[in-house]
């Protein structure tokens, strides 16, 4: 299991890429929450460094400081805002720095930031990123600049996203954008929009080129990748009203993910996050025909309650969870699945959290992310429903569903043990500087001892001898 649950409180991630000649100006861009926000942050990168910036991981020399924004939980806003009053000095001694918030928390939080913060020049939702240059050029010359305008078209599509940081091996492709599935607890759509598709050229294109810079595994990303549908361009809602040549020849996400492993046929395939009422068993047997595509999905299922999935108004029940994963199982027999889940959403009872524990313990997870559920401003659960489960009654289940992930993952990761695995090196261990670090395809992170000759990119088959709950301990078979 790589984490029993998201640090919450962790401050956002800055990187840089290499400095662009010619370029004189400082950019500090720092992400939060979601692999869409990173995701996002490189487009924002791109954008900006055909504007003359460079960027830097030193905040004090930064003429552009931007905080790319989460507002799926209370406690990201929270961290968000702890963040902005650090710049405060900083301000103060450089007057002519700009300070931005980007995405979600950007949109939802609109005015509030140029008017409340006495910090922030500059608010950009995520469909606003192509204004960027217009906006600050109206920072420059004093006044505060705002665009928050949510899109029905824009998929960023034609832009070449830089990768900032990261390992030269992994890389994200973003394939569509917002969500359409309005759940009770979430304020996604609000701060991202309706759900569009981007042209399935463009990602093949990116695919490729992403492979000939030596990049050896991508994940395509999403809201809910499952909903892909490109018919010409457009909402994914207005596919009803498209002409039936369009309709003929759209692309799922199904027969996108064949035509990326067919493309790429080395590359590793990943993909996230998926909704169980719009994943296809044709992905599945996608996963069995390619053996490029990793044999993993996360797979949200958010509680084990048809009461609470109702209540969350999440399209889809236990029964028909626990089918597709059955079956899911049958099509790729060696597939693991992670998940997220909600505790203590509004009238949440003891029986429903009992039926979240024995979901868990059915569908045997590799691990999750758990939280406490905490209430988001203009979402329909905060204007219609009650947060009314008691505090210690939540961390309480909270607790008892951590640790029953924490035994299902060591269960996982022991029934990898004995076995050989194809593992991509992806870096070098945290623990020990001798050791590589990398996953195989179920996406389970594995350590081993490097040899001479090793690299990372390399692919190599290392033979598991143990495992402790989130990790596999092994060796390189020798050839």
């Amino acid at each position: 299991m790589q984490e029993k649950y998201i640090d919450e409180t962790k401050q956002g991630e800055a990187f840089a890429i290499a400095e662009r000649e010619g370029n004189s100006k400082k950019l500090f861009l720092e992400s939060y929450g979601c692999q869409m926000n990173f995701s996002d942050s490189e487009i924002v990168a791109s954008i900006l460094n055909e504007q003359g910036y460079n960027t830097t991981l030193k905040v004090e020399e930064a003429d552009l400081i931007l905080l790319n924004t989460c507002s799926i939980r209370e406690k990201a806003e929270q961290t968000v805002r702890m963040r902005l009053s650090q710049f405060k000095n900083l301000k103060k001694e450089r007057p002519n720095m700009t300070v931005g918030v980007l995405g979600c928390m950007a949109e939802r939080l609109k005015t509030k930031f140029l008017e409340e913060e006495q910090l922030v020049d500059l608010v950009v939702g995520p469909d606003a990123y192509r204004d960027l240059p217009n906006l600050l050029k109206e920072t420059e010359d004093g006044r505060d600049a705002i665009n928050v305008i949510l899109s029905k078209e824009e998929t960023y599509a034609d832009i070449n996203p830089v990768r900032l940081g990261g390992n030269g091996v992994t890389a994200f492709v973003t394939i569509t954008r917002g969500c359409d599935n309005m759940c009770t607890f979430c304020v996604v759509p609000f701060t991202r929009g309706r759900e569009r598709s981007r042209d399935p050229h463009s990602i093949l294109d990116e695919c490729k080129n992403l492979w000939e810079s030596g990049y050896k595994e991508i994940t395509l990303l999403g809201q809910n990748v499952d909903s892909y549908l490109w018919y010409g361009g457009g909402p994914k809602k207005d596919f009803a009203k498209a002409s039936e040549m369009q309709k003929a020849t759209a692309v799922n996400f199904a027969q996108l993910l064949d035509l990326v492993a067919k493309a790429v046929p080395e590359m590793r395939i990943r993909f996230s996050t998926s909704n169980p009422q719009d994943m296809s068993l044709d992905v599945f047997r996608m996963m069995a025909k390619h053996d490029n595509i990793c044999k993993y999905v996360h797979l949200p299922v958010q509680s084990g309650s048809n009461n609470m999935l109702e209540a969350m108004n999440r399209q889809h029940t236990r029964e028909e969870y626990l089918d597709l994963i059955k079956k899911a199982k049958e099509i790729v027999p060696d597939i693991s699945f992670s998940q997220d889940m909600i505790i203590g959403f509004c009238n949440e009872t003891e029986q429903d959290h009992q039926d979240t524990l024995s979901l868990m313990r059915e569908v045997e997870y590799d691990y999750g992310y758990m939280f406490a559920y905490s209430e988001r401003p203009g979402t329909p659960a905060h204007k219609k429903m009650e947060d009314n489960i008691p505090a210690d009654v939540k961390q309480r289940r909270l607790a008892e569903v951590i640790a029953l992930q924490g035994e299902l993952s060591r269960n996982r990761m022991k029934s990898y043990v004995g076995k050989t695995h194809k593992i991509l090196i992806e870096g070098i261990s945290k623990k020990n500087k001798n050791q590589w670090k990398g996953r195989n395809s179920q996406n389970a992170v594995c350590v081993f001892d490097m040899l001479e000759g090793q690299k990372i990119g390399d692919i190599v088959d290392v033979f598991v001898f143990d495992n402790t709950q989130g990790t596999l301990l092994g060796e390189t078979v020798s050839k």
